[in-house]
């Protein structure tokens, strides 16, 4: 052995390899081998070793068969199958040959097994091994063999008619993106694999039915020949001769035809478990055990029996209290396995809605959309021992939104950060801070509705959402605040306000292109065949997804996504402008923006520009194609944000709440203007105004 041999093996990674060793010349020397039985003699002790290795081999197979988990981790099995038939014939020949030679010596005369067989099974009873010899060979070729071999066909036939179908599922989840070029190579590969695997063995079940025909022909040729030799050749009596010759017959037949019908299990089980996942107990157990009523019912009915007249009762009760006792423990089981999933179900839910406290940040390229990052003396907030209901306000909010924005938020991570002061926490966006503020965990905050001055004892603070005065007091109090009239809000709360105001400010950020992409998958088909229209030859998802950042920017419901896509499939046949497509898009929803911006009264109350304002804009607007600017003087646009913000003051000092409308037109310019001034400022076109809408004009910028 080679020094690199050696290393290898105390290295620990001996394998054949090592050893030079051929497997394919060791198989071919096996085959000559076995051909080499049919023409030459072979002693009893060698004869002894093969049928020996025969059985070995055949129970080999079975065990395999087992424990596979797919019918092709087994795929060799029809070579196999033909290789196993190929022994048993070849060692049925050289049986036959010791057989006739020297069956007038003795039942020793074929060697041990032989004769083991003969006598055990047969009890020294020729009549009985007959008897047993031929229930095996119809267990076998009647029922095993007939059984596979018509599964294996009709799986060969099923598997080759589905393979066109199956081959375009992979070619269309390939060009959809769903796999790679490798997945696809190996469904192929594996869908050629498993044609061919069916195929063959439809093939191979026919070597099973020809053993078993051949069997049955050697033996009969046997006691017949047997008899002749042993009565005229060796001077046997008849009934020596039938008794010595048969014991040794129906011996030999015995030890073929039990690995033969150990091959044929085998080969039913292999060709049976398409469709089937695991192995074949784990399949078989799981399945029997996934209905407990099953097993009730038939502890039932074996108790019915146990009391019939007649019958045996001790047998019939025990199986009946065993399978009634297996029955309450599944069901007992299910149940607390069901218990667990819900809980476990619940966990993950809420872990896809907060993500854990103290959990390290993410890695590269996979960062947070929204973040809370709490300072150590809030952790009370997300502490469900302590009270804590921050993460269930959270979940409410992201519903809530779901449903008035159209699209679910991403999951929001909480996580304590020591950098922060105890009492603060920090809102961000995008790892961006978007907003901080400070908190009382075990405190109440109080608010007047009025604005004026809070006349009940506390620690001053401000409301980090909009800024307004108010105060922290301790629980004890709050029925006293509640009797003043003042607003009363729990830590938890005055977090989850700013966070909901902060996530609106933020809504586009938001929408991802995978959300936008998930939206778009769960449309009807009739609308997945206009999207197909549209995308990619009119405009991409990224397209789509801009569209919609655009309205849900200005606080636009996207739930009615049909109407969206007809608007943008309308849009497309004159521009490709994102904007343009927008403003289209928000004429088809107007009577949805008209009505979430009215009144309960159904009174939609506006602020319009002034004819100075109008005129000044128009005049500045500058078309250029699909490309538009407003070109404002800088000085022009400080003094309308000053006239903007004196309006909206008033408006603010009387509790009024209006919708700014202009011309279809200036619409988008005047946006971005005041959107850096008053984000949360609702402006519309005078086309978007649904025509059945009440109007009740309230001021002029």
């Amino acid at each position: 052995m080679s020094g690199h041999s050696f290393q290898s093996i105390m290295e620990g990674n001996f394998n054949l390899s090592n050893l030079k060793f051929r497997t394919d010349i060791a198989f071919a020397i096996g085959l000559m081998i076995v051909l080499v039985l049919l023409i030459l003699p072979v002693p009893p002790i060698l004869l002894d070793l093969m049928l020996a290795g025969s059985i070995a081999f055949s129970i080999l197979i079975l065990l395999t068969a087992l424990f596979i988990e797919k019918p092709l981790d087994f795929s060799a099995f029809p070579t196999i199958l033909l290789v196993s038939t190929m022994i048993r014939m070849a060692l049925d020949v050289a049986s036959t040959r010791l057989v006739l030679t020297y069956g007038h010596e003795g039942t020793h005369a074929a060697g041990k097994v032989i004769q083991a067989f003969g006598q055990f099974i047969m009890a020294g009873n020729f009549v009985i091994g007959i008897i047993v010899f031929a229930i095996l060979v119809i267990v076998n070729f009647v029922v095993i063999t007939k059984g596979s071999g018509r599964i294996a066909e009709v799986s060969a036939r099923f598997s080759l008619d589905a393979m066109p179908g199956k081959q375009m599922a992979v070619d269309a989840d390939l060009s959809a993106g769903l796999i790679d070029e490798t997945e696809a190579k190996r469904r192929r590969k594996q869908l050629e694999d498993e044609s061919n695997f069916f195929g063959a063995m439809d093939g191979a079940a026919k070597f099973v039915r020809g053993d078993a025909i051949a069997s049955l022909l050697i033996t009969f040729i046997n006691i017949i020949g047997g008899i002749i030799i042993g009565v005229a050749q060796n001077d046997l009596s008849f009934a020596d001769a039938m008794r010595c010759y048969t014991i040794l017959t129906v011996g030999d037949g015995l030890v073929s035809q039990v690995p033969a019908l150990i091959v044929s299990t085998a080969a039913g089980m292999l060709v049976s478990k398409a469709g089937v996942e695991g192995t074949a107990d784990k399949a078989l157990v799981n399945q029997l055990s996934a209905y407990p009523t099953a097993l009730g019912l038939s502890s039932g009915v074996m108790i019915a029996l146990a009391f019939l007249p007649g019958m045996p009762f001790l047998p019939f009760f025990v199986l009946a209290v065993a399978t009634g006792v297996s029955a309450w423990k599944i069901n007992e089981t299910q149940k607390q396995k069901k218990k667990e999933e819900d809980e476990f179900k619940a966990q993950e839910d809420s872990a896809a809605l907060i993500r854990p406290v103290s959990d390290s940040k993410p890695i590269t390229g996979n960062i947070d959309y929204i973040r809370i990052e709490i300072g150590y003396g809030l952790l009370p907030l997300v502490s469900a021992e302590r009270g804590g209901r921050l993460t269930e306000q959270i979940k409410n909010l992201r519903k809530q939104l779901a449903q008035e924005i159209g699209f679910v938020l991403p999951s929001v991570r909480i996580q304590d950060n020591i950098q922060l002061p105890a009492t603060f926490y920090s809102i961000r966006i995008k790892e961006l801070e978007a907003g901080r503020g400070e908190l009382r965990a075990e405190q109440l905050m109080v608010m007047n509705p009025n604005g004026d001055h809070i006349d009940i004892e506390g620690e001053l603070t401000q409301e980090p959402t909009f800024g307004l005065p108010a105060k922290w007091i301790a629980e004890q109090q709050r029925d006293v605040a509640e009797r003043l009239g003042y607003t009363v809000v729990d830590a938890s709360t005055v977090l989850t306000t700013h966070m909901t105001e902060i996530v609106k400010e933020h809504l586009s950020e938001l929408l991802s292109y995978a959300e936008t992409q998930k939206m778009l998958d769960d449309l009807g088909d009739s609308y997945k065949r206009l999207l197909n229209d549209m995308v990619p030859s009119q405009i991409s998802i990224g397209g789509i997804q801009r569209i919609l950042q655009n309205l849900v920017n200005e606080r636009v419901s996207i739930r009615d996504l049909p109407t969206i896509l007809e608007a943008v499939s309308e849009s497309c046949n004159y521009t490709r402008n994102v904007g343009t497509i927008t403003e289209h898009v928000r004429l088809r929803l107007s009577r949805q923006i008209t009505y979430s911006n009215a009144e309960e009264g159904g009174v939609l109350k506006i602020i319009t520009l002034s004819p100075k304002w109008d005129q000044a804009m128009a005049a500045a607007l500058v078309a250029d194609g699909d490309a538009k600017q407003l070109a404002l003087p800088p000085t022009q646009v400080q003094e309308f944000i000053n006239d903007f913000r004196k309006t909206y003051e008033r408006l603010g000092m009387i509790a009024e709440t209006s919708v700014l409308v202009t011309t279809t037109a200036l619409r988008p310019f005047l946006r971005a203007i005041i959107e850096r001034v008053r984000p949360a400022t609702v402006i519309m076109s005078q086309n978007e105004i649904y025509p059945t809408i009440k109007i009740q004009n309230v001021i002029q910028i």
